[in-house]
Formats: structure tokens, sequence, C-alpha cells
């Protein structure tokens, strides 16, 4: 695996766009990210390429990456349309991990209009479900995404936080989920008519279902998880999509693993076993008014399980370096998303705040971090979550 250290500054050929890098020297970017991202400046139309310090390479197009074209590509957005993060607050009278692990329910069942109508997390879901999709609704999915409780570390801009209404100590729900399997049909459907080429207006309409469906989709999972743990649902007080495309400045800005940073409050995540990192973005045009969206892979899933089965045994996996537990049922992908197969959020951060993209605002420390179902666990608690309640859908 090679590593480049570009400039933040780079010239395009006469052919291509513009692609700035905005990492530092001591950042871990692969070659193969960056020949992607070169190849996505030589598409029609492009304008400009900004690459996020989490650059890593992708199916297709690097992630990692914000991509300005007078011509939309739903390929560079991806089949996860509307995958975001979103930070929920959260009041338990005690956050013993040990204790409430064993509480998350299973979030690899979706919640059905009939054999769920009395869960209270349909409180949340407000007028029609977005594109009528029930399929899969109140799932976490599968690869890096999770539910996590954490609670806040270090405050580092006391005066932001406090408009946040966070303090150290506070607990919060962190949820990474996208559209499930809504976005994959979307693009197969414009893929299986089109192929890579440029998408007709209609994606649009279709795109932005799966966004406020990733948007919903995540309120649902933090309400299931509040109430197995006791706790009433909250509001959440960020909620960035980082797979998306939106038309700003008369051209298309697509998103692929890059959280939008023009004036937004956005949760850059870090692994399960470090802190994840909420800052307040100010990403400019360079930046195409975008940031990182977490620590990015450095290494692929292949590598880190043949690296991670050599070093480590599932249980160390399942108990963290900063002392927070892992739920998840699937040996093979602790492996795969193990910690040391990410790149250093603090480098991350670093190289945000350093070419002005972002201001650290708080940490947060995982205490429970949901993957998959552990296996005979789930059954009891997943009836914790059922209030009595009757919930629209």
């Amino acid at each position: 695996m090679s590593q480049h250290h570009p400039s933040r500054n780079s010239t395009p050929s006469p052919t291509s766009a513009s692609v700035t890098v905005f990492a530092s020297a001591a950042s871990w970017i692969e070659s193969d990210a960056l020949a992607q991202c070169q190849q996505v400046a030589a598409l029609d139309g492009m304008v400009h390429v900004a690459a996020m310090p989490d650059l890593h390479p992708g199916k297709g197009a690097p992630i990692g990456a914000a991509m300005a074209s007078t011509v939309l590509y739903p390929f560079l957005v991806g089949s996860d349309i509307g995958c975001g993060i979103a930070v929920f607050p959260i009041k338990l009278k005690r956050a013993v991990p040990e204790r409430l692990a064993s509480r998350f329910p299973d979030l690899d069942r979706a919640l059905d209009p009939e054999r769920d109508a009395d869960d209270p997390a349909w409180d949340v879901v407000q007028g029609d479900v977005p594109a009528g999709h029930l399929e899969g609704l109140g799932t976490v999915g599968r690869g890096n995404h999770f539910v996590e409780l954490a609670r806040i570390g270090a405050v580092l801009d006391p005066g932001h936080a406090s408009r946040l209404g966070l303090d150290a100590g506070d607990l919060v729900l962190v949820v990474h989920s996208g559209s499930r399997g809504l976005g994959e049909r979307i693009l197969r459907a414009h893929t299986e008519a089109h192929g890579a080429g440029a998408a007709p207006a209609a994606y649009l309409a279709r795109h932005d279902d799966a966004v406020r469906w990733g948007s919903l989709n995540r309120r649902v999972l933090a309400a299931r998880v509040a109430y197995a743990l006791g706790a009433e649902p909250t509001e959440p007080i960020v909620d960035q999509c980082h797979n998306m495309v939106e038309i700003r400045d008369g051209v298309y800005l697509h998103r692929k693993g890059a959280a939008p940073g023009d004036g937004r409050d956005v949760l850059v995540a870090g692994t399960r076993g470090t802190a994840s990192y909420l800052v307040a973005a100010h990403a400019g045009p360079e930046a195409n008014h975008s940031v990182a969206h977490g620590a990015g892979r450095k290494m692929s899933r292949a590598d880190a399980l043949r690296r991670g089965r050599a070093k480590h045994t599932v249980e160390q996996l399942r108990r963290t370096p900063v002392g927070s537990l892992v739920v998840c049922g699937d040996r093979q992908l602790l492996f795969e998303e193990a910690p040391t197969a990410y790149k250093r959020i603090e480098q991350v951060i670093a190289d945000l705040v350093e070419h002005q993209l972002a201001t650290p605002v708080v940490t947060t420390i995982p205490l429970v971090t949901y993957k998959t179902p552990d296996l005979g666990s789930t059954t009891r608690s997943d009836r914790r979550g059922h209030r009595g309640r009757r919930g629209g859908s």
C-alpha cells in the first residue's frame, strides 16, 4: 500500500477538472484513491474535485470526496443514497456498558406495521414513509454502519457546546445508517437504463426520497434504542447526510463520504475504539463546501480480516481500548471493522483544522457500539422496546 503526500493545491490538466486534496504530509492517502480522483476529474462536465483527509478508494469512485459537475452522475453518490450520521441526546440514570449492551434491541429486524403496530418507535414517523419503502425500516445495516451510546468527553469549544446543550459527561446516541435497499434499488434502475452515464431529472426526485428515508431511519433507530434502554426519544442535534447530490451554484455537487460543511454541525466518526469529533464546519468553495465524514479506511476489508485474525481474538475486539463494548454477532464483521483498519481520527481532524474547514466542538467516547445482534440475546431485549403504545405508520 503506497502513501502519497499531495499538496493542498493542484493544477488541472487541459482536459480535467481541478483536484484539491485537503491532507497533510502526515496523512495516509492511498495512490488508488488519488487515481480515482483524477479519473473523476476527467469526466465530462466535471468542474472541481475536493478530496477530504479521510479519502480512500471506493467502488468506481473515491470515498471521502465532494465532486462538482455540470453533469449529474449517480454512480458518484453510489447505492447508499442518504447515508449519514445523526446525534441524539439521551438521559439515563446509570450508563454501565455491560448492563446496557444486552438491552439493545435487534436492529437487524425491521419494524413491521402489523406485527409491531404497538411499538412506540412508530411515533417518530410523521406522515407517509418516503417512497412507501417499509422494507428495512428501523434497521442499521452492515459495513461501517452502527448505533452507538457514547458520552461527551472533552469540551473543546465551550460556547458552541453550550448552544447545543452539551456538557462533559452527557450521553448521546450516535446513529450511522442510510437508505438500506431503497438507494440500491434507485441506482440499479438508473444503471440498467443509462449505465454509468448522466441521469435524467427524474433521478433527483427518487434520490431526494432516499435522503429523506435515511434521515427518518436514523430517527427510528434512535427511538428503538432509547425505549429499549429505558429513555425517551429526543430530536437530533446533528443529522447530516454524506452520500447525496445537491444543486449548488448552478452545478451538481456530489458527495460520497463527505459531509456538508457550509455552516453545519457534523459528527466526524472515529472508530468503535476511539473518540469521534463533533465539529462546526465552515468549508468554502475550494473544498466544495464539504468536510470529512469519518476516519476513513486504511485497509481493505480483506486485509483487515487477514491481519486482524493474526493479531486479535474476538474477545479482544469486543472490548475496546477505551473500555467500551461492541455488540456484534458477526465475527467476520468484527475483524473487518477493527479500529486498526481505519486512519487516525486525530490526524483527520487536524487536517480539517489546518485547512480551516472545521472547528472541533466536543469529543464523544464510545460506551456501547452496536453492529449486529449477538445471537441468543436479542429476543428478550427487543421486547423491552414495546410499551403497549400504538403509533401510526
